[in-house]
C-alpha cells in the first residue's frame, strides 16, 4: 500500500455522507484525484482516482498520518456532539502539523461567537481556529439546507417552533457541493474568502409549508411556538441540553432575521442560479 504522502493532494473529508458524497463524486467526475478520509473504509464510495484513508477528527495521531503530504483539505463539519469544537479543533491541528496548506471548511450562515443559533458559535469557534493555524482557507457559510426542510413537518403535517415571522435563504445541498467543487478545483483563487451560499429567496417557515403542500400534495403548515412551549414540547425526547437549546435556536435564529438575506455568491462561483425551494421539491433524491 502506497504511504499517505504519495496519495493525491487533495484530501475529501465526509465522503460517506450526504454533502461530503456530492463533492467526492463531483470531483470524480471532473476528472480530480482525491483521498478521501473516512472512519470506516468499508463504507467509502468507490470512485474513479480516490483512495481512502482511515482516521477520525478526534484521532489526532491518525488524522496527521492520513493527511500527510496533501496540500488541499475538504473539511466537512463534523456530526453534531458537544465536544464538536474540540474535535475540529484537534483535526486541524493535524492537517497543519501533516502540513496541509490550505482548508476549505463548511461552515454556518451567520457564524458568529454571539450568534442566537448555538451551533453557530461552534462554527465561529472552528472558524477561529483555523484562521490562527497558519493554513490558508476558505469558509463556505451554508444557510438552512432545503433537503432538511420537509422532514421538519411531523407525522400530522405541522412544522413547529418559534421562528415567528422570521425568514431564512434556505439553500440546497446540491448547490453547496457544486459551489466547493469550483472553490476545490482552483483554491488558489479563493484564499482567505468567506461565502454565504443561500437560495435565491427569503421564506418564512409559513410560506415555506405552503410551497411544500403545493410541490408535494401533503397538506404541511406552521404553527408558532413561544421559547417555553418549544423546550417542553422537545423536552420528552430526553437529549442533552445542549441538543435541546440547539434545536430551539434553529427557530430563535430565524426569528433573530440571522438566516436571512439572499447572497449572490451561488451564482458567482458556479455560474448558476441557486435551487429554490419549489425546484428543489421536483428534483429527484440524489
Amino acid at each position: 500500500m502506497a504511504s499517505a504522502s504519495d496519495l493525491p493532494g487533495l484530501a475529501v473529508t465526509g465522503s460517506t455522507g450526504g454533502l461530503g458524497g456530492m463533492v467526492a463524486r463531483q470531483l470524480a467526475a471532473a476528472g480530480s484525484a482525491q483521498r478521501l478520509l473516512v472512519r470506516d473504509a468499508g463504507r467509502a464510495p468507490q470512485l474513479d482516482n480516490a483512495t481512502s484513508v482511515v482516521c477520525s477528527y478526534s484521532d489526532s495521531d491518525a488524522a496527521r498520518r492520513a493527511l500527510d503530504g496533501a496540500k488541499v483539505l475538504f473539511m466537512v463539519s463534523a456530526a453534531e456532539t458537544e465536544d464538536r469544537v474540540q474535535q475540529h479543533a484537534a483535526f486541524v491541528d493535524a492537517a497543519a502539523a501533516a502540513g496541509v496548506e490550505h482548508v476549505v471548511y463548511t461552515s454556518l450562515y451567520g457564524a458568529a461567537p454571539d450568534a442566537t443559533f448555538t451551533l453557530a458559535r461552534d462554527h465561529y469557534a472552528t472558524e477561529e481556529h483555523i484562521r490562527t493555524s497558519g493554513m490558508k482557507y476558505t469558509f463556505l457559510r451554508d444557510n438552512f439546507y432545503l433537503d432538511f426542510l420537509p422532514r421538519l413537518a411531523g407525522e400530522d403535517g405541522v412544522i413547529r417552533g418559534p421562528a415567528g415571522e422570521g425568514a431564512f435563504a434556505g439553500v440546497a445541498r446540491e448547490d453547496i457541493a457544486r459551489c466547493a467543487l469550483a472553490v476545490l478545483r482552483d483554491p488558489a483563487i479563493h484564499q482567505g474568502k468567506t461565502y454565504n451560499l443561500t437560495g435565491p429567496e427569503e421564506l418564512t417557515l409559513a410560506r415555506a409549508a405552503e410551497v411544500i403542500t403545493e410541490g408535494t400534495g401533503r397538506t404541511v403548515s406552521f404553527q408558532p411556538e413561544t421559547v417555553d412551549e418549544a423546550y417542553a414540547s422537545r423536552a420528552p425526547y430526553g437529549v442533552p441540553q445542549w441538543q435541546l437549546d440547539a434545536w430551539v435556536s434553529t427557530y430563535t435564529a430565524m426569528a433573530a432575521g440571522e438566516m436571512a438575506g439572499v447572497s449572490p455568491d451561488v451564482h458567482g462561483l458556479t455560474g448558476q442560479d441557486p435551487i429554490s425551494l419549489a425546484e428543489f421539491l421536483t428534483r429527484p433524491v440524489l
